[in-house]
């Protein structure tokens, strides 16, 4: 399942994919892979890409049914 919900706070800071990568210390590759639904990241993953995106987990990785 693609997380459009990572996509849109992304880019409403105005971040690449490569700066966003860059500002948690992975790769471009495995943000894409994230917004893809492609890779499930761990939870420090996630609150490390809440910190930067000023987004709460539920904000960006709660699944609405």
């Amino acid at each position: 399942m693609k997380n459009l919900k990572l996509r849109a706070a992304r880019a409403e800071k105005g971040l690449t994919q490569s700066e966003l990568a860059e500002r948690i210390g992975v790769t471009r590759q495995t943000i894409g892979a994230i917004e893809k639904g492609a890779y499930n990241p761990t939870i420090k993953l996630c609150i490390r890409i809440c910190k930067v995106l000023g987004k709460t987990l539920d904000d960006l990785f709660w699944e609405e049914r």
